[in-house]
């Protein structure tokens, strides 16, 4: 059984943690509370910093200024303590492919001091836990993407870790399997255990993260539950689709302040859509521009992202989703 978080303060809480490689800056200095028990997210393009944070606060990257307590251990001082007591899954992971879930799980387990018996009994129930009952006894090699993502977790989980640190668990993978990642972490949220997870899927965030941090260019650009971040907007988002890009452009100088524009579309929001349409449209029509489509809804974590930085977290071209593998 996990053993829940438990004592006062947050599972972590960072202060002003930076990392420069060379004269490249990763991190600018962020400050980060992340609530016992909790699901946080650090959401933002690639190149935002997110994975950096995540290594510093794995104590597998030294920062360059700031400060850091995991649960309640110093960052600097304790970080062999912190590596005990923390379990990470990386985007990448050096898994020896030859080998079986099973034989994987097993030896990990001996590597944190378990004996033969108990390592196995403990790889079974870690087996059984995360879906990869069905595939345990075959070698890692054959597993689809969404089925190494599962077996990463699964030795993330070996030594019943307090705090989870997830960097991008769904990036490549297919719908099917991404939700089946969801809802391991929801699975592990029902039993107490802390999650930091990064990603840069809008949907991601607002199903699973208690909390979001938005991160661009090193820097925490605003943070709170999705649902303050959405109402941060103050309306409606209305969305139109024109017949080109240009035709964008015409309509973002047409209905002024406000007004973004995503290829052929521009978004635009407003305290009362439904009271603005009439006047959108009017506008659009003054100019001589014709609606190819037109749509009124809530803001979604996209717009915060889109408001805040100009620009949607648009996620790595090489990031397909993989083809399930037999």
């Amino acid at each position: 059984m996990y053993e829940p978080n438990s004592g006062p303060g947050p599972a972590i809480a960072a202060q002003g943690l930076a990392k420069r490689f060379g004269d490249v800056c990763a991190v600018a200095g962020i400050d980060l509370s992340v609530p016992a028990g909790s699901v946080y997210g650090i959401l933002g393009p690639n190149g935002a910093g997110k994975s950096t944070t995540v290594l510093m606060l794995a104590t597998l990257v030294a920062p360059s200024a700031g400060s850091a307590r995991v649960l309640g251990y110093d960052l600097a001082s304790e970080a062999p303590t912190i590596r005990r007591k923390i379990g990470v899954a990386l985007q990448e992971t050096g898994l020896d492919r030859a080998q079986t879930a099973s034989q994987l799980l097993e030896f990990v387990c001996r590597l944190h001091g378990a004996e033969r018996r108990a390592a196995r009994q403990r790889a079974a129930e870690l087996v059984e836990l995360v879906g990869l009952t069905e595939v345990a006894h075959r070698r890692a090699g054959s597993y689809s993407g969404g089925t190494r993502r599962r077996l990463d977790l699964a030795l993330a989980l070996v030594h019943d870790p307090r705090l989870i640190y997830l960097d991008e668990p769904t990036t490549g993978l297919d719908p099917a399997a991404r939700r089946a990642i969801w809802e391991e972490i929801e699975t592990l949220r029902r039993r107490g255990v802390t999650i930091l997870l990064t990603t840069q899927y809008l949907d991601e965030a607002d199903r699973l993260c208690d909390r979001v941090a938005i991160v661009d260019r090193g820097a925490i650009v605003v943070e709170g539950t999705p649902a303050e971040l959405r109402r941060s907007l103050g309306g409606d988002v209305i969305e139109i689709e024109l017949q080109s890009p240009q035709a964008a452009d015409h309509a973002a100088e047409a209905l002024g302040e406000g007004a973004s524009v995503l290829g052929e579309r521009v978004r635009l929001t407003d305290r009362d859509g439904r009271r603005r349409i009439p006047q959108v449209v009017a506008a659009l029509q003054q100019r001589g521009l014709h609606l190819a489509g037109l749509s009124l809804a809530e803001p979604t974590l996209d717009d915060v992202f889109l408001e805040l930085t100009g620009r949607p977290p648009v996620p790595d071209p090489h990031d397909a989703p993989e083809e399930v593998r037999s």
